[in-house]
């Protein structure tokens, strides 16, 4: 799939807040956007807003379930603050939907 979209494609996981933080400068240095899924640190973590403000490039927040149909403190994700666009509610096939439209986006400022 990436290929088809003639970019260039890196993938990052990560299950610590600690560990998506520190790397993610150096990782964003050489990015021109951004598809972020925050889990449960879109309602919580400060340090990965703040990291995502610092980016100069599209970023799309996707959460795999719909983060609206979920009680009233889980429909608010201060990542969306920030981010170009929210996808939310399709599955895995959110990030096929994320990749064609960063291919679409063009970088901030």
């Amino acid at each position: 799939m990436p290929q088809r979209l003639a970019l260039s494609w890196r993938f990052h996981q990560s299950t610590t807040r600690a560990s998506w933080s520190t790397g993610f400068s150096r990782r964003a240095e050489s990015a021109d956007a951004i598809i972020i899924n925050p889990a449960g640190y879109s309602f919580t973590s400060i340090a990965i807003l703040d990291a995502i403000k610092a980016f100069d490039g599209p970023v799309i927040e996707l959460h795999i379930s719909n983060i609206h149909a979920r009680d009233e403190y889980h429909r608010h994700s201060k990542i969306s603050s920030v981010a170009t666009a929210v996808i939310c509610g399709l599955g895995p096939h959110g990030y096929i939907a994320a990749m064609h439209a960063i291919t679409q986006m063009e970088k901030k400022g």
